[in-house]
């Protein structure tokens, strides 16, 4: 290992300015209310969520879990509180969001959000000292979105943030996981939302390089994950996906009442789709 083996656990920030634990502000009730909440709204305003039949996660035989991720969009924070009840049931997730956001949506903070303002050095640390925090426990998942602001998939270099080489010290023998997330419109009214993850990474692994060399490593794997990914968007093929959540196709109101009589009338199912026969 090179010569900074600082751990983020050390972090000590000034009395005046130390924040609620985030594990100890989470509230499971909360938090499976709030994955119901977003299921519904997800399925409301969106056709699917999709991800790569290739970019199954990789679950770790033990420790702790980082997902980082690009960010391209507002809906990423539903996209982790949905990826993350159905790929990882069995671990607490948690993730940073901007300290303006927490105060004005508190009850973030109780499903696993903790308020950090990179801007500042004093921010660093805190995003530092809730981390170390969270990995602590080798059942407990930090999703993170490495760009630190929203960026468009198609950009490069990703300009990922410095933190997520740094936070891998908290924990040694977690596992790293690197997230792409894409947006589309295929053939319905709603948006396509599609994930993949890409190889899995041992902490111990990456602290043997030096950070701006971790950083490039880590910004090396989700650009190629997102590279992959957006070629499977691209082919519009539903084949090389897996649905894992699926919303209300068709476009709803007057036009598709008459399109249900009109099936009904010549005895078919109705189906709502783009493609559906039911007219």
């Amino acid at each position: 290992m090179k010569q900074q083996t600082s751990n983020a656990a050390t972090v000590r920030l000034p009395l005046d300015c130390v924040e609620p634990s985030p594990v100890a502000r989470r509230s499971p009730l909360i938090h499976r209310f709030m994955v119901s909440t977003f299921r519904r709204y997800f399925t409301r305003h969106m056709n699917a969520l999709r991800i790569a039949s290739w970019g199954m996660p990789a679950m770790p035989a033990t420790g702790p879990v980082i997902v980082y991720s690009n960010h391209p969009a507002w809906w990423d924070a539903a996209v982790y509180i949905l990826a993350a009840d159905r790929f990882f049931p069995a671990y607490e997730s948690y993730a940073p969001i901007d300290a303006a956001m927490l105060r004005q949506y508190g009850v973030f903070g109780r499903i696993g959000a903790f308020g950090v303002d990179l801007e500042s050095p004093r921010g660093a640390a805190r995003f530092l000292q809730a981390s170390a925090e969270i990995l602590s426990s080798p059942h407990r998942a930090l999703w993170i979105t490495a760009q630190g602001r929203f960026g468009d998939v198609r950009e490069r270099p990703l300009g990922l943030r410095p933190g997520v080489a740094r936070v891998v010290e908290c924990a040694p023998d977690c596992t790293i996981l690197p997230l792409a997330i894409e947006y589309g419109f295929w053939l319905e009214r709603g948006a396509e939302a599609f994930i993949a993850f890409g190889q899995p990474m041992r902490g111990r692994d990456l602290l043997d390089l030096p950070r701006p060399a971790r950083l490039e490593r880590l910004e090396t794997d989700l650009t190629a994950t997102l590279d992959r990914l957006s070629a499977d968007v691209q082919s519009r093929d539903p084949a090389r996906f897996r649905s894992v959540l699926a919303g209300h196709a068709g476009i709803g109101g007057i036009y598709d009442g008459w399109r249900r009589m009109a099936a009904a009338l010549r005895g078919r199912a109705f189906d709502p789709s783009h493609e559906g026969r039911s007219s």
